[in-house]
C-alpha cells in the first residue's frame, strides 16, 4: 500500500477499486455487526468462506471461471432478523441464516440463481415474501444518509470505503475550500449535534476557530451509554472511515492537529475496526502528516471509556481522556474555550461527524431539503421493545412516532395495544397514544416534555407498568450519578426510594407531590445536562399515567400485573378441581382447601412466587 499524495491519485484509486468490486462475479456480504455476531453470523461467514474456496462460477465475459467473493459487512440494521446475508448481483437478502443453510445457498442461489424462499423475509402483516432489501417495509420507510454504506461495504477494508466515495469530501475540503468556507457550509446546512443537545455544529466549529489559542483539539464522543442504544456503535463498526473523514474535515476547518475518539469499553468490535481504519488511513496518507500532500496534518487517537454513563457529558469526557475521574465541571468556560487539556475543543458525537462528508459533497441546500427547517437531515434511532421489527433505523427529522412504530416497526408485537414509547433513553421521557402523530425533531419534542437524546426508542405495550418504568430509569440514573452535585446525588436517591415504596404497595398520596417537587429541584439545580434531565421519565409518566400511580398507592394494585409485591394470585372456583397440587407445591402453605371444595389462597401468607400457577394442571389460578 503506497501513500496517496495528490487528489488525482485518490480519484484513480477510487476508479481502480470500483472496477475490482464490479469484477467480482458473485459478491456475498455477511452482516458482521455486533447484533448479527451475537446471533452467530461469524460461523455463517466462515462456512461461506469455506464453500467459496471450493466453488467456481462460470462468467460469460471471462475466459476462466472465478470463485465467489465473501465479505463481512457492517450492521444492516434489521437486527431481529439476523444473521443477514446479502448476495449480489441478485440483490437478494436472506434472513436468519444458519451455517447449515450455507450449502443450500451456494447450490441454489450462487450456482443457479434460484431463490430460497424459506430464507426470505415475510411481511408480518400481509404475509408477502420480500425478495430484496428495498421491498422490506422496515427499509423502504427509511432515508439512509449516515448509514448509506453500512451493510454494503466491508468495514475492515479501506479500499471498499474509497470505492464508495469516502475521502472525496476530504479531498474537496483540502484543495478547493478554505477553513472558513468549510465552517460556513456546515453552518448553512444547520447540522445539529446528534448526541442529545442538538446544538448547531457549525457554531461550535466557528467558536473554536476564533479562539486566540492556536493549539486545538477535535474529540468524538462515542461513549453512548443509554441502555439499548447502539446507533453510534453501528456507525463505528459498519463504516468507521466516514466518521474519521468527518473528524479530519472538522480539524482542517478549526486548525486542530490532534484528535481523540472516546469509545466505551463495552464496544470492543468498534475499537478494533476504528484502530484498523486509523492504521489504514495513515498508511494511505489520508491521515497523519501531510495528508494527501496538502501540507495539513492531523493525528487521531482512541481512548476507551470505563463504562461510566456520566462520561457522555462533554466536560466529564474530556476529564476522562486526561486521566482524571470523569466528572462534569461548572461552566463557563465551555469546551469550545477550554476543553481537552484546557485548550479549545470541538466535541461532537459519532453521528454528527458522519454527516459532514455528505454535506461537503452534496451541499448545504441538499442537506436542508431533508428533515425540517430547524432540524434538517436524518436521525438514527435504535428501535427496541414491544415492536415487531426491532433494529437500527434512519429517518428524516419530522417523521412521526406512528410512522416509525407502525410502518417501519410493523406495529406492536403479538397484536397487543400500544401504550407508550420511551424516547431519549434514561434522560428522556414517554410519549403516549395522543402524541403519536407529533413530529419528531429537536424543538417539537421539547414542547412535549421529552428530548430526542442520542436516539433510543423503546416501545411499550399494554402489559407495561409505567410506574415500574419510571423506577427502572431512576435506578439507572441514580446508579450512574457521579455524585459531584447534591441535587443529582441525593435528589435521585430520594426519588428512587419513593418509587420503590410505591411499587412495593407502601406508597402515600403525598408521594406524588414530593416526586414533582424533587423533579423540579433537580431539573433547575443539577450541575450537568444529564443530571438536569434525570427526572424526565418520572415527570412524563406522572403527567400521562397518573391513574397508574393512584392505583398503586390507593388500590394497592398494579394494573399491568408487573409489580411483584402487588400481585394477587387468585383461584377461579369454577375451574378448581380440588386436586390439591397447588397446595402441595406452595412453599409457605398459603393455600387451604378440602376435597370437592375449591381451594383458596391466603393473601396474608402468599409470597407471590407463582409456584401455584406452574403446578395447577387446570389453569384455574390467575393474577388479579
Amino acid at each position: 500500500m503506497s501513500r496517496i499524495t495528490t487528489q488525482e491519485e485518490l480519484n484513480a484509486l477510487q476508479g481502480k477499486f470500483m472496477s475490482e468490486i464490479k469484477a467480482e462475479p458473485i459478491r456475498i456480504l455477511v452482516c458482521a455487526g455486533t447484533g448479527c455476531q451475537a446471533s452467530g453470523s461469524l460461523n455463517v461467514y466462515e462456512k461461506m468462506k469455506e464453500l467459496a474456496e471450493n466453488t467456481e462460477i462460470k462468467v460469460e465475459f471471462a475466459l476462466h471461471v472465478q470463485h465467489p467473493h465473501v465479505h463481512k459487512s457492517g450492521c444492516l440494521g434489521f437486527c431481529e432478523q439476523g444473521p443477514l446475508v446479502r448476495i449480489e448481483p441478485f440483490g437478494v437478502l436472506y434472513t436468519k441464516v444458519k451455517p447449515e443453510d450455507c450449502e443450500e445457498i451456494f447450490n441454489e442461489t450462487v450456482k443457479k440463481g434460484e431463490i430460497i424462499h424459506r430464507l426470505l423475509y415475510k411481511n408480518k402483516i400481509t404475509g408477502e415474501e420480500c425478495f430484496n432489501q428495498d421491498s422490506i417495509p422496515f427499509y423502504n420507510g427509511q432515508t439512509r444518509v449516515v448509514l448509506r454504506t453500512c451493510g454494503t461495504i466491508d468495514p475492515e477494508s479501506i479500499e471498499e470505503a474509497i470505492s464508495a466515495g469516502e475521502y472525496q469530501a476530504l479531498s474537496k475540503t483540502l484543495f478547493k475550500m478554505t477553513p472558513d468556507e468549510v465552517i460556513q457550509t456546515v453552518l448553512d446546512s444547520k447540522l445539529r449535534g446528534r448526541g442529545g443537545g442538538g446544538f448547531v455544529a457549525g457554531k461550535k466549529w466557528q467558536q473554536v476557530a476564533s479562539q486566540p489559542v492556536t493549539e486545538r483539539y477535535v474529540v468524538c464522543n462515542g461513549d453512548e451509554g443509554d441502555p439499548g442504544a447502539f446507533m453510534d456503535c453501528s456507525i463505528m463498526e459498519g463504516d468507521p472511515h466516514r466518521m474519521i473523514e468527518g473528524m479530519i474535515i472538522a480539524a482542517y476547518a478549526t486548525g486542530a492537529h490532534e484528535g481523540y475518539i472516546y469509545v466505551r469499553a463495552e464496544y470492543p468490535l468498534a475499537v478494533k475496526r476504528l484502530t484498523l481504519a486509523i492504521k489504514q488511513a495513515t498508511e494511505y496518507g489520508l491521515l497523519g502528516d501531510n495528508i494527501l500532500g496538502s501540507g495539513f496534518s492531523f493525528n487521531l487517537h482512541i481512548n476507551r471509556g470505563a463504562g461510566a454513563f456520566v462520561c457522555g457529558e462533554g466536560s466529564a469526557l474530556t476529564a476522562s481522556i486526561e486521566g482524571k475521574r470523569g466528572m462534569p465541571r461548572v461552566k463557563p468556560p465551555r469546551t469550545v474555550e477550554e476543553g481537552l487539556f484546557g485548550k479549545p475543543t470541538v466535541l461532537n458525537n459519532v453521528e454528527t461527524y458522519a454527516n459532514v462528508p455528505q454535506i461537503i459533497l452534496a451541499g448545504a441546500e441538499w442537506y436542508r431539503s431533508i428533515g425540517t427547517e430547524n432540524s434538517p437531515g436524518t436521525k438514527t434511532f435504535a428501535l427496541t421493545g414491544a415492536v415487531r421489527n426491532t433494529g437500527l433505523v434512519e429517518v428524516p427529522f419530522g417523521i412521526t412516532p406512528r410512522e416509525i412504530i407502525f410502518n417501519i416497526g410493523g406495529g406492536i408485537r403479538d397484536d397487543k395495544k400500544f401504550k407508550a414509547v420511551q424516547i431519549g433513553g434514561p434522560s428522556g421521557g414517554c410519549l403516549t397514544e395522543k402524541q403519536l402523530d407529533e413530529p419528531l425533531d429537536f424543538d417539537s419534542v421539547k414542547k412535549l416534555g421529552v428530548i430526542v437524546g442520542s436516539g433510543g426508542l423503546v416501545v411499550m405495550d399494554e402489559n407495561t407498568c409505567m410506574v415500574e418504568v419510571a423506577r427502572f430509569f431512576m435506578e439507572f440514573t441514580h446508579r450512574e450519578s457521579c455524585g459531584k452535585c447534591v441535587p443529582c446525588r441525593e435528589g435521585t436517591l430520594r426519588m428512587l426510594e419513593i418509587l420503590e415504596r410505591i411499587v412495593a404497595g407502601n406508597g402515600r398520596m403525598e408521594d406524588i407531590e414530593e416526586l414533582r417537587t424533587l423533579s423540579d429541584l433537580i431539573i433547575h439545580t443539577a450541575l450537568c445536562g444529564l443530571g438536569k434531565s434525570a427526572p424526565l421519565p418520572v415527570v412524563s409518566t406522572l403527567n400521562s399515567f397518573m391513574d397508574e400511580y393512584i392505583a398503586h398507592i390507593q388500590d394497592k394494585k398494579c394494573p399491568a400485573h408487573v409489580c411483584q409485591k402487588l400481585k394477587q394470585y387468585v383461584i377461579e372456583p369454577t375451574k378448581c378441581k380440588s386436586c390439591s397440587k397447588c397446595a402441595r407445591g406452595c412453599p409457605v402453605q398459603a393455600i387451604d382447601g378440602k376435597p370437592k371444595v375449591p381451594y383458596v389462597i391466603n393473601q396474608d401468607k402468599c409470597i407471590k412466587c407463582g409456584a401455584c400457577i406452574e403446578t395447577c394442571p387446570f389453569k384455574a389460578i390467575y393474577v388479579a
